[in-house]
């Protein structure tokens, strides 16, 4: 069985479970989750159903696409994702988008739980990504190219729609909701970075650093999807914060913000109406 009969046999699965058909993902990171609530005819799929699809075992993500409905949008969302550091191959970490793609989904939102760099950031702050920085050694695209999917080499010039941004700060200022803007950066993980090397991210222009978002960002525009993402800040980076760092902590303020979060995407998406259609 090809790459593409397998994501296509994951998609049938996951089509013949929905009445409804999704025109945009989401990807919520650790502590995210709760977007899934205010989604309304909602249909729940355990990942461990769908053919071909990874099973991810961090704390904090629940391992479920949900499939429903943010107002007039149907929305196809993963509440968690998979990670490098997990043990998964490239192309397990964004198997998802590819099933997404064979959906109809046309735009995608990820989010993520991350440490600051940028000494103006302050844990429980919201971040617009503007680029990212991929120092993983890996690209979730090497390998054989399906043309069906997308182009062997893809342009990388605008990871992060413009448009979609720009939707994405008039919500803001609708809801009066402070957001930073910055570079990603994506660190494998899963042990947190040492102070040395968030100095040398620091010097690349990275105003934040993660574990996730990168593989799935390139996936995504791979297949022709535009890409919004949204970073909540949980933690000051090795070096910058005095504390030690754990996942209950990067969880906790995660938790503490996905209020604030799930009224932006719901705003963004009211925006977004005039550009999907």
């Amino acid at each position: 069985m090809t790459f593409y009969d397998k994501v296509k046999e994951s998609a049938d699965y996951v089509q013949n479970r929905m009445e409804q058909k999704p025109t945009i993902g989401i990807i919520l990171g650790s502590g995210l989750g709760s977007l899934v609530d205010m989604m309304e005819d909602r249909t729940v799929i355990p990942y461990e159903e769908i053919p071909g699809f990874p099973r991810s075992h961090v704390e904090g993500h629940a391992g479920n696409l949900v499939i429903g409905r943010i107002g007039t949008e149907t929305i196809a969302a993963m509440q968690g994702r998979f990670h490098y550091y997990e043990g998964f191959e490239m192309k397990e970490v964004t198997y998802p988008i590819y099933v997404m793609k064979l959906l109809g989904i046309r735009d995608l939102i990820v989010t993520n739980a991350c440490g600051g760099i940028n000494r103006d950031f302050a844990p429980g702050d919201l971040m617009i990504l503007t680029d990212y920085i991929n120092m993983l050694g890996k690209n979730s695209l090497i390998g054989e190219n399906d043309e069906r999917f997308g182009v062997r080499f893809p342009d990388m010039s605008e990871a992060y729609s413009l448009e979609l941004i720009r939707k994405a700060k008039t919500a803001a200022g609708k809801l009066g909701l402070d957001y930073k803007k910055g570079v990603y950066a994506i660190f494998s993980g899963p042990c947190y970075e040492t102070a040395a090397e968030i100095r040398a991210y620091a010097g690349l222009g990275a105003d934040a650093i993660g574990m996730s978002t990168v593989p799935e960002t390139i996936a995504a525009n791979y297949l022709g999807m535009k890409v919004l993402g949204i970073a909540c800040i949980t933690n000051m980076a090795t070096g910058i914060a005095v504390k030690k760092h754990t996942h209950e902590e990067v969880v906790r303020i995660a938790n503490e913000s996905s209020s604030k979060l799930c009224a932006w995407v719901k705003q963004i998406l009211l925006e977004w109406q005039d550009i999907i259609r």
